[in-house]
């Protein structure tokens, strides 16, 4: 039998109505005014030069790729103390609900409009989905409707800032995440998907290879778990055990499978390029679980449900901007390889006062990291002619120093500017809960709600 929240649980008391607690609410009615006024409604017919399969394999894709939102939530809901495993799965929900609305407004805009000095998009070029559903196919993207690739990149937004969720999992505040993710888009994730996969985009232009998002998606989000890691502390009770490794183990297959959507899906299309990057993602994947595990033997330590998952995971993360580049031997050779070096860092995060609680920077941040540089070590023209330099391994420098270079700039925009913002939240709305709030749980203190 289904009961509602208020007959489940004991009624919580009321919290006091402030000026702040009002504004999302009158955001989202904004939102729906405009909506009357910006109707977007087609003027012409749809463009008839597009591919059916194309079409077919792209929803499907962007399916997938929706899917691993939920996946992550089970993933770092598992690992979560008990009394904190509701929160830290809405915290990945939320972003679904919150990035959606503010894609269509003006977000697609921000990345994928016009270009602005090659650093952010004119947020006026697609405001309201303005001439999305009639518009012409995206350039790199010519054989499906302008509006499934706005969908498909908006998925993309959608998990990046879930990904930061990690790192301070047990004691950030729900509302004060809200805001900071609202800024994370707009200022950290917007520019760097403009300029890394928009024509014009300056890292685009300097020859930066990121296939499916290793610099985007992972580095940013990994820099910026760094950043909130360091800036809300140390936990009160800094260790703790896994609430449910099922759940972990539930996360990482749905996050498994759609990752096969997240890369091979940007090939954007059905085609020979999808069918690479679908199987360099299952076997960077499969090496780097077998790595984790592999090199915890090595260490005199049993193998794990734990250490299987984050290495698989790692291994997804580290191909993700290689995937449409390398072989299939080259993909397993760069999942071993990120599985090794992210788990020697997670080793070193634990003897340092960085309470990184489920490990994001050294899995996420740095196996994006790891991908971004070895794509220009094992990029190969053999499997993607369009690319315009190949990696180190075939005797070609350029595309290896546009790789650092573009992973050092990033590397200081991403960290940099997710301190700034933290800042700002801050000021805005208290980031950290209180001490007792902490102690109760956030389930409890933040949702009154519990498992």
């Amino acid at each position: 039998m289904i009961t509602s929240t208020a007959t489940a649980t004991k009624p919580a008391k009321a919290l006091p109505v402030t000026k702040l607690s009002k504004i999302p609410f009158i955001f989202l009615m904004i939102v729906v005014g405009l909506t009357f006024f910006f109707p977007s409604i087609p003027k012409v017919a749809a463009p008839a030069n597009l591919n059916q399969a194309d079409i077919a394999w792209m929803l499907t894709a962007t399916a997938f790729v929706l899917l691993m939102t939920p996946g992550l939530a089970f993933f770092y809901g598992g690992m979560v103390n008990r009394k904190n495993v509701i929160s830290t799965m809405l915290q990945s929900f939320i972003c679904m609900a919150m990035i959606a609305v503010i894609w269509v407004v003006f977000g697609f805009s921000l990345a994928f409009g016009e270009s602005i000095g090659g650093f952010i998009g004119n947020p006026a070029t697609f405001f309201m989905m303005r001439n999305v559903l009639d518009g012409a196919p995206w350039e790199l993207a010519p054989t499906i409707p302008l509006a499934l690739f706005a969908m498909f990149q908006l998925k993309f937004a959608i998990i990046t800032p879930a990904l930061i969720t990690g790192a301070f999992a047990e004691r950030i505040r729900f509302t004060s995440y809200t805001v900071f993710i609202l800024l994370f888009f707009v200022f950290i994730y917007a520019p760097l998907a403009h300029a890394t996969w928009h024509p014009q985009g300056v890292l685009f232009k300097l020859g930066v290879l990121d296939f499916a998002g290793g610099t985007v998606v992972h580095m940013s989000a990994g820099w910026a778990a760094l950043a909130s890691a360091l800036f809300l502390k140390r936990r009160h009770e800094p260790t703790h055990s896994p609430a449910m490794i099922t759940f972990v183990l539930l996360g990482t297959g749905l996050l498994w499978f759609g990752w096969f959507g997240f890369n091979a899906g940007s090939a954007m299309g059905a085609n020979s390029l999808a069918t690479t990057a679908l199987a360099t993602t299952m076997t960077a994947s499969a090496a780097a679980a077998l790595a984790w595990i592999f090199f915890d033997g090595v260490k005199g330590r049993k193998p794990s449900a734990m250490g299987t998952c984050i290495g698989a995971v790692v291994g997804l993360v580290a191909i993700t901007p290689a995937a449409g580049f390398v072989t299939l031997p080259h993909s397993i050779a760069i999942g071993v390889i990120s599985a090794v070096i992210s788990n020697l860092l997670v080793d070193f995060r634990t003897r340092t006062s960085v309470d990184d609680t489920l490990d994001v920077f050294p899995c996420h941040g740095v196996g994006g990291m790891v991908g971004m540089l070895l794509t220009g070590v094992f990029a190969s023209k053999g499997v993607n002619p369009a690319i315009p330099d190949q990696g180190l391994l075939f005797g070609e420098t350029k595309l290896f120093l546009a790789q650092f270079g573009a992973l050092v700039g990033v590397s200081i925009f991403a960290f940099g500017g997710s301190w700034v913002l933290l800042k700002v939240t801050n000021l805005i709305s208290p980031l950290r809960v209180s001490g007792e709030e902490e102690q109760l749980g956030l389930d409890l203190s933040q949702h009154d709600e519990k498992m």
